[in-house]
């Protein structure tokens, strides 16, 4: 639970004091907060990342919006979270970004690392900070804030005098510009003082494995758990879920939660807070103060359920009036309205809903998008969002229903195609699905990343000739993609499976198993893959080695053990194989029809 160890002080105010702002709405899309932008009059997306040190497009975004680059300095590259590197290829200067209605004239983007899944790119820090930032983003907004006459002022505005707040120091970067500084700050795990870096880009919060030995807590500690590949730039690498009796930052304690814990890789930090924290907090980035004020929103946080935060009372603290800015500059608003309003319009209730959904509020952000629905009929991306959410509360017909309003609406709309898809693919529809995946096809620049994505669906609906052809795509345009292994995984288990192009099959495979530990479960993945690669080829040796690789890491893959199976009988080990082959069925019994209905039978 929380515990509220303490009230913060506040001093008396001294002068009036303004903040002028400007409020840019972001969409949370699971848990990457997305803004649009505008790129010389293009609409694109961006994902708002507090934890890049600066802002990035990769090179095939670079080159789908038709930028000028000139070359980086040589060697540069970027450091990703868990310790690999991607190179940074070129600078791009953007002459005309609009956000939220405001131009920022000539802002260098980075151009190399991977794409980010559902956004053209980056907004870092040497956007964000400029100036002060607040991450609302409960409510779908994230403010730059410039204060003005506001020294001895408690910049946390909304906070009443019941209301708990903390305030926490920044910690300086050495060697680092401060507006390319990242937001770091100090907390403690079981008592051990630790470094956390807030980092809107993240995913959910992650504790590195040296952070948490540290606190006593290993992979092999009991009650932990595999928590799932992490994807970063240049890296991947396995997390876990771990228990602990205390994480505290500023005036906050969980007590008995569960963390997140990989294998981090930061020079400055021993874990990211990620989105899932900002989600239950609003925040105020004072980085003309160095320092950090939060208030608690109420619901989980790390996952954790039923956490509450006792109201502590505060001392008096400075007025302060807030003003927005529209299509000016914070340094020249004068627009005032207030901040932190109920949601009124369909945009409010949509993005509000979203944010909720992150959090899998599910009734809640049904509710907020019901009424952005009946606000705006007509606008296909509501109607999206709120399938979406019926989806995940396994209402498939609602989901069905919106989906296809969606797309009459907006029948070039991807995301809400590959949902269709991917619901037909689960009502066993695969002419429906086929039919919403060339229609996404036909709507995709050759570069867009979504093309793995793409790729991974017809994969999934057995249109394999398809699945590979845009896996060529994806693979040409996204070389330096820290993904790049599961594409080449991709589509060397599609030629696998079809038989066709064995040898182009294994090198896919061999380049994909170099970027896996052997102990990871993408490495058991590429294993089986390259198992299956062997035994058409009838390398039946080599095949039963990567199978038992794959099944040592997991070991009732119904795959891996009726491949072997088939392996063990053409080496006439028929009492070994028979064994495998009833295991595999004994786990699914629809394996046998799996394999040969592409032609591999025992």
């Amino acid at each position: 639970m929380f515990a509220i160890c303490a009230a913060a002080q506040w001093a008396t105010a001294i002068g009036a004091c303004k903040l002028k702002t400007l409020e840019i709405p972001i969409t949370m899309v699971s848990m990457k907060p997305l803004t649009t932008a505008k790129i010389n009059d293009r609409n694109v997306q961006f994902t708002v990342d507090s934890g890049a040190f600066f802002s990035i497009l990769s090179s095939a975004n670079a080159a789908e919006l038709n930028l000028k680059t000139r070359l980086a300095p040589f060697g540069s590259y970027i450091i990703g979270a868990g310790g690999g590197a991607a190179s940074v290829s070129s600078v791009a200067t953007v002459r005309d970004l609009t956000l939220a209605g405001m131009p920022f004239p000539d802002i260098d983007f980075l151009v190399g690392g991977s794409d980010i899944s559902g956004s053209i790119g980056i907004l870092g820090q040497n956007i964000l900070n400029r100036w002060d930032v607040e991450y609302d983003l409960g409510q779908g907004v994230v403010r730059l804030v410039k204060p003005d006459d506001c020294r001895n002022s408690l910049l946390a505005y909304w906070v009443k005098p019941t209301d708990s707040l903390s305030v926490i120091d920044i910690r300086p970067e050495p060697g680092h510009a401060a507006r390319y500084s990242h937001t770091i700050a100090s907390a403690s795990v079981n008592g051990s003082t630790i470094r956390v870096m807030f980092d809107t880009g993240a995913g959910p919060s992650i504790l590195s494995l040296e952070a948490a030995a540290r606190a006593g807590t290993t992979p092999a500690s009991p009650g932990v758990v595999p928590g799932g590949m992490s994807v970063g730039f240049g890296s991947t690498y396995q997390t876990y879920i771990a228990p602990f009796s205390s994480f505290k930052i500023g005036d906050e304690e969980i007590k008995n939660t569960r963390l997140r814990i990989g294998a981090l890789d930061l020079q400055n930090a021993d874990m990211l807070i990620g989105p899932d924290f900002f989600l239950a907090h609003r925040i105020y980035v004072a980085n003309g103060e160095h320092k950090i004020y939060f208030t608690y929103n109420g619901g989980p946080v790390f996952d954790l359920s039923g956490a509450k935060y006792p109201g502590v009372a505060n001392e008096p603290r400075a007025p302060v009036t807030v003003e927005h800015a529209s299509s000016q500059s914070p340094e020249g608003s004068t627009a005032s309205s207030t901040v932190g309003a109920n949601a009124a319009d369909a945009g409010d209730l949509s993005r509000r809903g979203q944010a909720l959904a992150a959090r899998r509020d599910f009734d809640h952000a049904l509710a907020d998008l019901n009424r952005a629905c009946e606000l705006a009929p007509d606008n296909a991306e509501y109607l999206y969002q709120r399938g979406m959410v019926y989806w995940q509360m396994k209402q498939m017909k609602l989901a069905m229903t919106d989906f296809n309003l969606a797309i009459k609406l907006k029948p070039d709309a991807v995301p809400a195609l590959f949902a269709r898809a991917e619901l037909g693919l689960w009502m066993h529809d695969k002419q429906a699905a086929s039919a919403d995946l060339d229609a996404a096809d036909a709507a995709m620049a050759k570069e867009e990343n979504a093309r793995l994505t793409l790729a991974e669906v017809y994969r999934r609906a057995d249109l394999l000739e398809p699945a590979i052809r845009q896996f060529d795509m994806w693979i040409t345009y996204h070389s330096e993609d820290s993904r790049m292994p599961v594409a080449l995984n991709g589509r060397c288990r599609a030629r696998a499976l079809r038989g066709v192009e064995l040898q182009t099959a294994l090198k896919d495979c061999n380049a994909a198993i170099k970027h896996a530990t052997n102990v990871s479960s993408f490495y058991a993945q590429v294993a089986d893959s390259r198992g299956l690669v062997f035994l058409r080829l009838g390398e039946y040796d080599k095949s039963i080695a990567d199978y038992n690789a794959s099944l040592k890491i997991v070991a009732k893959n119904p795959w891996s053990l009726y491949g072997r199976g088939i392996d063990e009988m053409h080496k006439q080990k028929s009492v070994e194989g028979q064994s495998d082959l009833d295991q595999a069925t004994a786990i699914w019994p629809q394996v046998a029809d799996e394999f040969k209905r592409w032609g591999i039978i025992p």
